[in-house]
């Protein structure tokens, strides 16, 4: 179009909200690759923050670096060389400084080789390592930046050297690197000095001395001279803190609204006459530990009042939360009305439907109780489907089946949902939506401990309760790791459990060595693991599992190249070896309902010694006979699935074993896992190391959960600043200062409007 160019440059101070297309240096076809990174307006540029710091005010010489660090590094580029090898090609960058040198080396890289000419200046990042000469130190694959020399202009050199130089991730392409993300930033901040709105209340700034934002997106981008490099590295600085806090701050604002729109919404008052209490002491099978006699105290205050329970019960595998949720479900339907339970698999489903029954049974009350799931036969789910609507089934448990648009309450009270996390956040209100009645109350249970800062972000617009105690009768589970070459001593320890009548499972990585979808492989991140799994660089993604956990989690990795063992051929040589004479079962999750249904029904009743399985049992399973669970390629499973598989033994009075066999190689990742299973039962203990480890957008799977992306914030680093946020969140929408003028306030909700429904959308804001 005529004239474009010159539309931009004549801009004046654009806005926050200017398409970042009319930002200078942009324009339409560049805006279209910012587009694709989530930068759709100069506000979100400036939010694209360094993900490092170089320190170039005054580098480091190489004779102060030693090996095992990783540093930066400037020096002039003395020479360079491609070589070519059996397997790939190798770059080769000779970096000098003074009489010391640096090798640079980079795998498949000949795109490099006419990057680079003697007499060049440039950076160098990454680990340095000893080389076989004396006077030379080398890294593999280090990022670097050519700096400007005398034919670049001033404001170039001004933003790249003699200061503390912010590093930027990628944009895309060979234009979008971080000197061209400097210098537009640069300019488009010079361009809005002195204009830039602010969007906390200027008390509030000052009370927690935090600066304003335009000072602290300026001294993120280009820290002013005498700044902590360490403090920059750690987002601990004003600026960083301030901005951090200003996300979490709209965050917690946003989940307070939704909470206080909560608040006003109709519910259903449940009494609790002494008719109800008597109901809920008829069915309880064990005193109550005082974890859940508190638990219950909270569920059950919530359902008496006005409005509608948002209440997550959040408990460590085996403490006792489904027994805690029936109770809840008696207190709605001694009020006349029915309660739901939703559960994430087929098998946990009908589990619950089991002990709801065997549970129910010693009730005088004796509710109807039926299960609606997905495999049932089209007859068949009509016939629930009407019990429902009919009102003639009081509990009704199931799958996704019952939220489906056919199936209609006819008094739905509450709804609990099992292993929320599974579902996604919006399904879990599916079941409320009824016309023309009070809304149900809502019980979400998880087993996968979440520290309590988190739990406020992930579970924000819920009251948390916790269950931090196991019931009478659970036994401590030995658990011990064994290398691969003594499974036999494995096997011959199954054997004797077996013989006193005792049962085990025997878990597997993969369902068999295809390279078919293994949608229940649930592999930790780990880097080392991938590259021992995955030689081949490039493997399809299937599955909603692959956008999670990447290449080590991919389970089109054929067995025979992976080296791991699969469910099904370990339970032909199982069942024709070592457990020969035994009754040996195998579950996974290829099997149709009705077949897994049938198989972990004869393992409960003891007609299966040995079931062979993938993790489709890591969730529910309740088999108290079960003694021992044998986890092959240990070194391969996250840490908070290996929790899980733990915790289906123990659930008896007898000891109960966990034992972990590892692969030939363990990385230092899986090292650590490993050890802490041996180490703690603690599921509390366990989760802060996994996420420590992983981080929470991978520890939970960001989309899956609900969790927003976070521009700023890392809700593992900045725990502390999360709970400064929810509290003057909370201040700020219920007890304003008084002095506040009004303009700041409406500033405060403007802004919550747009980033709630723009960046987190999770809820409208007022």
């Amino acid at each position: 179009m005529p004239g474009v160019a010159g539309t931009f440059s004549i801009l004046i101070v654009p806005a926050l909200d200017t398409p970042v297309m009319y930002v200078r240096g942009v324009g339409p076809r560049v805006s279209e690759m910012l587009a694709a990174k989530g930068i759709l307006t100069a506000e979100d540029l400036l939010y694209h923050l360094p993900f490092r710091y170089e320190d170039r005010q005054n580098p480091r010489p190489l004779d102060e670096i030693q090996p095992g660090e990783v540093a930066s590094v400037i020096g002039e580029v003395r020479g360079s060389i491609l070589l070519r090898t059996r397997r790939m090609p190798l770059f080769e960058l000779t970096v000098g400084q003074g009489n010391r040198a640096l090798k640079c080396i980079w795998f498949n890289a000949t795109y490099l080789k006419d990057k680079f000419h003697a007499g060049q200046t440039i950076a160098v990042h990454g680990k340095v390592e000893p080389s076989r000469s004396s006077s030379t130190l080398k890294m593999i694959q280090p990022q670097f930046e050519l700096l400007p020399d005398a034919s670049d202009d001033a404001e170039t050199r001004l933003l790249e050297v003699g200061r503390i130089t912010p590093v930027y991730e990628s944009l895309g392409g060979n234009k979008l690197t971080s000197r061209w993300q400097r210098r537009t930033i640069y300019n488009l901040l010079e361009q809005m000095r002195g204009s830039m709105p602010e969007c906390l209340p200027c008390a509030l700034l000052e009370r927690l001395n935090l600066p304003d934002r335009e000072t602290a997106l300026r001294n993120i981008h280009f820290p002013p001279e005498g700044t902590s490099l360490a403090e920059l590295q750690g987002a601990a600085t004003a600026a960083h803190r301030r901005l951090i806090f200003e996300e979490l701050f709209f965050l917690e604002l946003g989940l307070e609204l939704k909470r206080r729109r909560m608040r006003e919404r109709l519910g259903i008052s449940f009494a609790t006459t002494d008719k109800v209490r008597e109901a809920i002491r008829e069915v309880l099978p064990f005193h109550p530990t005082t974890a859940q006699k508190r638990a219950l105290g909270e569920i059950v205050t919530d359902m008496r009042g006005p409005s509608p329970m948002r209440r997550l019960l959040q408990g460590d595998v085996g403490s006792g939360k489904t027994i805690v949720a029936f109770q809840a479900m008696l207190v709605a339907m001694e009020n006349g009305y029915q309660a739901a339970l939703m559960a994430p698999t087929e098998i946990l489903a009908t589990q619950h439907f089991l002990a709801a029954r065997k549970l129910l049974e010693r009730s005088s009350r004796k509710p109807r109780i039926v299960l609606l799931t997905g495999s049932l036969d089209d007859d068949r789910k009509r016939h629930v489907r009407g019990l429902i609507n009919r009102g003639e089934a009081q509990l009704v448990i199931g799958t996704h089946a019952l939220i489906e648009e056919k199936v209609e309450f006819d008094r739905l009270g509450l709804v609990v949902v099992d292993e929320q996390h599974r579902f996604g956040v919006l399904q879990r209100f599916k079941l409320m939506k009824k016309p023309n009645q009070p809304e149900p109350d809502v019980l979400v249970m998880t087993a996968t401990p979440i520290p309590r800062t988190l739990a406020l972000s992930l579970y924000g617009d819920l009251d948390l309760s916790v269950l931090d105690e196991l019931p009478p009768g659970r036994t401590p589970i030995v658990t011990r790791r064994v290398a691969g070459e003594k499974a036999d001593e494995v096997w011959g320890f199954v054997r004797k459990q077996i013989a006193l009548k005792r049962q085990a499972y025997i878990v597997y990585p993969v369902i068999e060595g295809t390279g078919d979808d293994q949608p229940e492989l649930d592999f930790s991140h780990d880097p080392e693991a991938a590259a021992e799994a995955a030689p081949v660089p490039k493997l399809p993604r299937k599955g909603k599992t692959a956008n999670l956990f990447p290449l080590a989690a991919q389970e089109a990795i054929p067995a025979g190249k992976s080296g791991l063992k699969s469910a099904v051929d370990m339970y032909e040589k199982l069942r024709k070896g070592p457990f020969a004479g035994l009754k040996v079962g195998l579950l996974h999750g290829r099997l149709d309902a009705d077949e897994k249904e049938i198989i972990m029904r004869r393992f409960q009743r003891g007609e299966i010694d040995v079931l062979v399985s993938t993790t489709v049992i890591e969730v529910g399973v309740d088999v108290p006979n079960a003694t021992v669970m044998v986890i092959e390629h240990a070194e391969r499973f996250g840490l908070a699935q290996l929790h899980q598989l733990r915790g289906r033994v123990g659930r008896g009075a007898a000891k109960s074993y966990c034992i972990l066999i590892t692969g030939a190689r363990v990385s230092e990742l899986a090292e650590e896992r490993l050890n802490a299973m041996v180490r703690t039962q603690d599921g509390f203990e366990l989760a802060e190391l996994d996420l420590s480890m992983r981080g929470p957008g991978e520890f939970f799977g960001t989309r899956q959960a609900g969790l927003p992306d976070f521009r700023v914030a890392n809700l593992l680093r900045d725990r502390k600043l999360l709970e400064l946020a929810k509290r003057e969140a909370t201040r700020f929408a219920n007890h304003p200062d008084s002095d506040l003028p009004e303009t700041e306030k409406a500033r405060v909700w403007a802004r919550l409007k747009e980033a709630w429904q723009r960046r987190y959308g999770l809820v409208e804001a007022g």
